[in-house]
């Protein structure tokens, strides 16, 4: 299974510093990934679910060690392109512009598969 394309959605929080998209094969996206920084400098929290009884499930997650750091490597690097590209001031008028969304603004159609 590859990663074929990672979307990241940065927030301005104390440890939580951005969402991400993660789509395998293009066919198969899980959403709602997190970027933490914890006590270890930054990690990658599965999407979940808070319980009747306030604790948190994961919705969906790696089977293994190895499946777990591909998806932390690729969606870690998205992250630090993604705040690289972030300047701190208006860009040159030659600087592309990055769109980016935060996870209320995306729609269904984002992900729709192009006709063939």
């Amino acid at each position: 299974m590859e990663v074929t394309e990672v979307r990241v959605f940065p927030v301005n929080e104390e440890k939580l510093k951005a969402y991400a998209t993660v789509t395998f094969d293009d066919c198969f996206v899980v959403r709602d990934l997190k970027v933490i920084h914890g006590n270890s400098g930054l990690f990658v929290a599965m999407p979940s679910k808070k319980r009747k009884d306030g604790t948190f499930k994961d919705i969906a997650h790696p089977l293994n060690n190895e499946f777990r750091a591909k998806i932390e490597t690729v969606v870690l690097d998205a992250y630090e392109r993604e705040k690289g590209a972030l300047p701190s001031v208006a860009p040159a008028p030659e600087a592309p512009k990055i769109e980016s969304k935060t996870p209320d603004q995306i729609k269904p159609e984002d992900y729709a598969a192009p006709d063939d």
